[in-house]
């Protein structure tokens, strides 16, 4: 294991440095090592890494939505009003929409296994935006009406819309019936994640505030809290839909909101472990991309996936209508929520694993849609944000 996590170090900051230095997006980098030293190549990552493979990402997830949380202001969602709601399922509804309507035609596969490949799709990175947005965020970019956090809050709210509609849908192929009611969880899910983290968060600022500590431990409680959540979420589940990732965010929104300089203090402190955690997310990632399914998939499967971004791109337009952006800042939105990988990464195995008809092709989409847009996401934001988004004179 420890030879397997100096190959990750070494490969990974070496290839990630490499790319910065061509201007290109150094989390290409990492998911290019993580390519070349999973099973699928060299294969030199011990297995014992592989086989917690699932948890370090998502814990490397836990690290960013937290930081993402201590710097996003619940007041800036309030003011951005309806189209924060109407982007967290309205591009990814479109998406679905798209793959149902091209998947068959040009995959070959029944319209369930569309709808299957559809859901896996829809769902954004918040892996690779949010670090981008609160970049930009810091940089003063978008700041004035409130781009960077409209884009965080509608990638987090997505994967947990296009996440039900996936189980809803796999479902379906496997002989069960469709619960309308399982789309009443999605938005009761997203509630029940922002007040169980809001009223955390305030019990938390109450230990904060009589309890002396170290910032460290701050970080080392929030982390803690953080890990309940997602890790109790399925328990909780049983009795009402409950999202933990969103928990997470609103329970670093809430700390913002009640102790503004501690939280500034926190975030600073969980950037610098955000260099580790990403360097682990992206490797890892990298490491679970088959390249032979790619071969698998071929020129058809490509252009289900630029479809399907073809529609996206409409919802997105939708559901920023009557919102006051203009047309440049509307296509910068549309470039940040292109991204694939973590969830893709997560459930593209998982038809085929439950022996559904269509399970390899969907895993050979879902491989191809991180090669395809993780890097022409991120590189789509890092060109084009100066000369799409006004900067804040001061950030």
């Amino acid at each position: 294991m420890l030879l397997s996590l100096a190959y990750i170090l070494i490969v990974g900051f070496a290839l990630s440095g490499i790319f910065q230095k061509l201007k290109l997006p150094g989390l290409l980098g990492m998911l290019i090592a993580g390519v070349v030293l999973g099973p699928h190549a060299l294969n030199v990552i011990d297995g014992s890494i592989l086989n917690v493979s699932a948890e370090l990402r998502e814990i490397a997830l836990i690290v960013i939505l937290a930081r993402a949380g201590l710097s996003l202001d619940i007041k800036d969602l309030k003011r951005v009003g309806r189209p924060a709601i109407l982007m967290c399922f309205v591009p990814a509804t479109f998406e679905i929409v798209g793959t149902v309507l091209l998947a068959p035609w040009l995959l070959k596969v029944s319209i369930i296994e569309a709808a299957i490949m559809g859901a896996m799709l829809a769902a954004v990175s918040p892996a690779i935006i949010v670090p981008k947005m609160l970049t930009l965020m810091e940089k003063g970019y978008g700041k004035q009406k409130r781009i960077p956090q409209l884009v965080m809050a509608g990638a987090s709210a997505d994967d947990v819309y296009a996440i039900v509609l996936f189980t809803s849908f796999i479902g379906i192929a496997r002989g069960e019936a469709f619960q309308f009611t399982n789309l009443l969880f999605i938005p009761v899910s997203i509630v029940m994640g922002f007040v169980v983290g809001i009223g955390v968060g305030i019990l938390l600022v109450q230990v904060f505030r009589r309890i002396h500590m170290r910032d460290t431990i701050k970080i080392l409680l929030i982390l803690a809290i953080s890990f309940l959540f997602v890790g109790f979420e399925e328990d909780i589940a049983r009795f009402v839909p409950f999202s933990g990732l969103l928990a997470v965010m609103a329970l670093g929104g809430t700390v913002l909101k009640m102790q503004e300089a501690v939280a500034k203090r926190i975030s600073g402190k969980f950037s610098k472990i955000w260099v580790a955690a990403e360097l682990i997310l992206f490797v890892l990632v990298g490491a679970a991309v088959d390249i032979g399914h790619v071969h698998t998939a071929g020129i058809a499967a490509a252009l289900v996936i630029m479809g399907a971004l073809l529609f996206r791109t409409a919802g997105v337009y939708i559901g920023l209508l009557h919102s006051g952006l203009n047309a440049r800042e509307m296509l910068f939105i549309n470039i940040a929520y292109l991204p694939k990988a973590t969830v893709q990464a997560a459930v593209g195995a998982i038809p085929l694993a439950m022996g559904i008809a269509g399970g390899n092709i969907i895993l050979s989409v879902a491989v191809l849609s991180i090669i395809i847009t993780a890097p022409l996401g991120a590189l789509g934001i890092d060109l084009t944000y100066r000369k799409l988004l006004q900067r804040d004179r001061k950030p």
